[in-house]
């Protein structure tokens, strides 16, 4: 019964190349911190509703809920839903990272895509602390060739080399043997990987040379199109996703993506203001400065964080 249910869920959420777009939330991420809009939920979605050709996107959005809260706030949105139950787990809270539930959550979350590669679904799976810019597809479909685009937390200036460090925060999946193959020795590899988190385990396996065992063609993203806190976009016309990473909380992610949203907003403001002739020039933006991420760097100094 589940598996009928992913399937139609798969299929109502996907594009004519059976590709999805994929995020996980729980009800950490759907109510609001302290009682207080917007939730990460709330911004993730503003995300796709002021981007760049980003809107119609949200129609092959599929959102995996692991708590029943979420899966309501979710269906209230009209999305396209789906409730992932783990017998036995309660997945709603924030988890303090690299505790034993979050490696859990992390690790119950490849097993779900893994399912999603093996009927035949293409994906990109999105952190809900990633806010859409622009449209992805744009740069990632053109590479036809490439079975897996991993983004980066710093990345090294070669997009082929095994030594950049990843984050499993947003990639795209093309669906075939090879890649099923990477997820099953991947989730396997939990059972001997006490303490280390599934993007640790990646990360292990790529230096590793799986991409060679497996024959998989693998690309690492630019930090200056798909970048975060870590690496900041350093120029606003060349960004196309940013990334809460580098940030141990909920409450510090959402104060610090609330700025994103509102530098946004103001480089399209200045855009319009500009004319035609301003606007064309290489030099249009480069005067535009993100805000500083002072919530998410001050998360690290507070005890007792969480990162979900």
């Amino acid at each position: 019964m589940m598996k009928y249910e992913l399937e139609e869920a798969l299929k109502n959420a996907s594009t004519e190349e059976k590709t999805v777009i994929i995020t996980v939330i729980n009800k950490a991420y759907v109510e609001p911190h302290n009682g207080e809009y917007p939730s990460m939920f709330d911004l993730f979605l503003d995300g796709f509703w002021e981007g760049e050709m980003t809107r119609p996107l949200m129609d092959y959005l599929l959102v995996v809920a692991m708590d029943q809260t979420a899966y309501e706030r979710c269906k209230f949105r009209r999305l396209h839903c789906y409730r992932l139950i783990t017998d036995g787990v309660d997945f709603a809270g924030e988890k303090m990272y690299m505790s034993e539930e979050f490696i859990k959550m992390m690790w119950r979350r490849t097993k779900f895509l893994m399912d999603v590669l093996k009927l035949g679904y293409n994906f990109i799976f999105t952190d809900t602390d990633v806010m859409w810019l622009r449209n992805p597809f744009l740069m990632l479909i053109k590479s036809k060739n490439l079975d897996l685009q991993m983004s980066t937390d710093w990345f090294n200036g070669d997009p082929l080399s095994n030594s950049n460090s990843i984050n499993t925060g947003f990639y795209y999946v093309r669906s075939n043997i090879k890649t099923i193959s990477l997820f099953e020795l991947w989730y396997a590899m939990r059972r001997n990987s006490n303490g280390m988190k599934e993007q640790d385990v990646l990360a292990k396996l790529i230096s590793q040379g799986v991409n060679k065992e497996l024959g998989l063609r693998i690309k690492f993203l630019d930090t200056l199109h798909f970048g975060g806190f870590c690496s900041n976009n350093k120029d606003i016309k060349l960004v196309v996703t940013v990334h809460a990473n580098c940030c141990r909380s909920i409450e510090a992610k959402v104060a610090d993506l609330k700025n994103v949203i509102m530098d946004w907003k103001r480089f399209n403001e200045c855009h319009v203001a500009a004319g035609d002739e301003e606007r064309n020039t290489s030099t249009f933006g480069n005067n535009f400065k993100w805000s500083r991420h002072i919530s998410c760097s001050n998360s690290w100094h507070v005890l007792n964080s969480t990162l979900s």
